[in-house]
């Protein structure tokens, strides 16, 4: 069934004929109304049966796996007095979205909001944060107005301890993240070999797209290269309701049983979280990952993911996959993207880990135990950095997150209209999660202690203000530089002065060496000279956190799309994918995934 050896309908009456049992389509005959509970929900996911009528006192259940198994199971659920018929697992699914859409929507948007409020981005900015915001401002504005110098030294001053900090901080990560990532790579490469297919879990893969259908072929086509037994691969393609074209693209791909087109009736806000919100109520795995349309992971990377949780502590809840690009040598800014992604996956996050900060989850590759994601109510459909924010509230409920040498590779961006509109949606989302963490600040330092603390300032709060404080510091020395003036020398007594001139020179010189040596653990060396020109793509990371403030108070929810698929590389990658699909097709008979 895994495969198209048999189609799906085809399967389900001789698994029915097998059994002696009835045939039913769920989609002819809807299951009565009445048998079916909102509370059961998860139960007929999960399990892959529903009640379907009542006949003489007998309750009749539909399923897709009839056995032992299944009977014992559903006379303890339901009692004795039960009878089987058997319809396909895609009748089963949609009965299910047919009946509780409402129910499973209103979840998907307010779970977190109403278990949880303080952890929801729901509310911009809490009451407490509104007066503390109000007195800092009063305060400044007095400070101004009577001691207009002190006061400007002082915020000179606290800007330069934010940049040397700053630079500081991130080298440690980057010495930290070199350290013993070798034989931890190792290590997890022995475990790998030592697992067999019948010991590995059902691993719940889920693929939020919208309108994206030139891309999903390479999607699919990366998901059958896994190294991972076909079998036990729970594939949940999420596409929105209205987005027709890529859910005709996906049904004319003829996809096999494993997997699911999952449909997200249409709801606020309109998310990539509130559609694997959605998702994951159907998701039947003990781990779940997250991949974008235009993913390509290496195909070992499920077998790595589960022998790094077995040699983890119970506590590590997610490990996290490096990312990169395919098409980093495009152009000039697919390079740059590629030496900030190098820097942050391969040393930066390693080094998080290293020191046990909290570590904010990038938006693909994240592999979850399922069991922990529920716990916390998964995704913040009002945070469009999703993961950066589950990230910390993961580590405030005491849960760790690993990082592992498999990468996924992505399609970079190669428009800079298109890369702003993407970073400015990451900059917005962290300044969500900053809000957010930050309304109970005594609870998180508690809860994450100093280290995470600092790490959440400089990487959650410190990307965001850093892109909107720098055009204030190139004015400023450009003021100096183009006019010699000395009328700036009151703000920068000695002290301060030598402070700044060790942020101008070696803090800005330390984040190019960064930068130049994030390619050399990949090889990709050709791409080193290319960080003497990181200038301009911060001037682009200010642009857009500009950008993301204004959205932040405007449109605080609005997830501004990316587009994918620009790329020449994977318009090549997508006619190969269709290549492929037509060939393996052609070996078999071809199955529908689902109506």
């Amino acid at each position: 069934m895994s495969r198209w050896w048999i189609r799906a309908d085809v399967f389900s009456r001789a698994l029915a004929a097998y059994h002696g049992l009835p045939f039913v389509r769920l989609a002819d005959g809807e299951p009565d109304a009445d048998l079916l509970n909102a509370a059961d929900v998860d139960v007929y996911l999960q399990n892959l049966v529903i009640p379907w009528r009542r006949r003489d006192g007998v309750l009749q259940l539909a399923t897709c796996e009839p056995g032992p198994k299944m009977l014992l199971f559903a006379r303890a659920r339901w009692g004795a007095a039960i009878e089987f018929v058997v319809a396909s697992k895609f009748d089963i699914i949609e009965a299910v979205q047919r009946r509780f859409s409402a129910d499973l929507s209103h979840g998907a948007v307010h779970e977190l909001e109403e278990t949880d409020p303080e952890m929801s981005a729901r509310r911009v900015i809490s009451r407490g944060q509104a007066i503390a915001m109000y007195l800092m401002v009063t305060a400044l504005a007095a400070g101004l107005a009577f001691e207009p110098l002190a006061t400007i030294i002082t915020l000179n001053a606290l800007l330069t301890l934010f940049y040397f900090g700053s630079f500081v901080f991130k080298g440690v990560l980057v010495w930290a993240g070199g350290i013993g990532q070798l034989a931890s790579a190792r290590a997890i490469d022995a475990e790998v070999r030592l697992l067999r297919d019948e010991d590995l879990p059902t691993f719940s893969i889920l693929v939020p797209m919208f309108r994206e259908p030139d891309v999903l072929p390479i999607l699919v086509r990366a998901l059958r290269n896994l190294n991972y037994p076909l079998a036990k691969l729970d594939v949940k393609i999420v596409l929105e309701e209205s987005d027709h074209e890529t859910i005709e693209a996906a049904r004319a791909l003829h996809l096999e049983p494993i997997f699911e087109i999952i449909i997200v009736p249409p709801s606020q806000p309109q998310t990539k979280p509130k559609a694997c919100n959605y998702a994951l109520r159907f998701a039947r795995g003990e781990f779940l990952v997250i991949y974008d349309a235009e993913d390509k992971p290496e195909p070992d990377q499920l077998r790595k993911v589960v022998a790094a949780f077995r040699r983890a502590p119970a506590s590590t809840a997610c490990i996290q996959c490096r990312l990169n690009y395919f098409n980093s040598r495009e152009n000039w800014l697919t390079r740059i993207f590629t030496l900030d992604y190098s820097l942050w996956f391969d040393l930066m996050l390693p080094g998080l880990q290293k020191l046990g900060a909290p570590i904010p989850l990038g938006g693909t590759s994240n592999h979850f135990r399922i069991a922990v994601l529920r716990e916390l109510h998964a995704w913040d459909p009002f945070n469009v950095t999703e993961d950066a924010d589950l990230g910390v509230r993961l580590a405030q409920r005491g849960y760790s997150v690993g990082v592992i040498d498999s990468t996924t590779f992505e399609e970079a961006n190669c428009s800079i209209a298109n890369w702003i509109r993407q970073r400015s949606r990451w900059i917005k989302g962290y300044m969500q999660t900053m809000l957010v963490h930050s309304r109970r600040p005594v609870k998180l330092a508690r809860a994450i202690g100093p280290l995470g603390v600092t790490s959440f300032v400089f990487f959650i709060g410190g990307t965001a203000l850093s892109g909107l404080l720098n055009p204030l510091c190139w004015g400023i020395f450009l003021l100096w530089f183009a006019t010699s003036t000395t009328s700036l020398s009151p703000l920068f007594p000695p002290v301060l002065l030598y402070f700044s001139l060790v942020n101008l020179i070696a803090g800005n010189g330390l984040f190019i060496y960064l930068m130049m040596i994030a390619p050399f653990r990949r090889r990709w060396t050709g791409l080193t000279p290319w960080a003497l020109t990181v200038f301009g793509y911060w001037v682009l990371l200010s642009i857009a956190a500009y950008k993301a403030l204004g959205q932040l108070i405007f449109k605080p929810f609005y997830w501004e799309k990316t587009d994918h698929g620009l790329s020449t590389h994977t318009k090549r990658e997508a006619a190969l994918a269709v290549a492929s699909d037509a060939r393996t097709r052609s070996q078999g008979a071809v199955a529908p995934a689902s109506p």
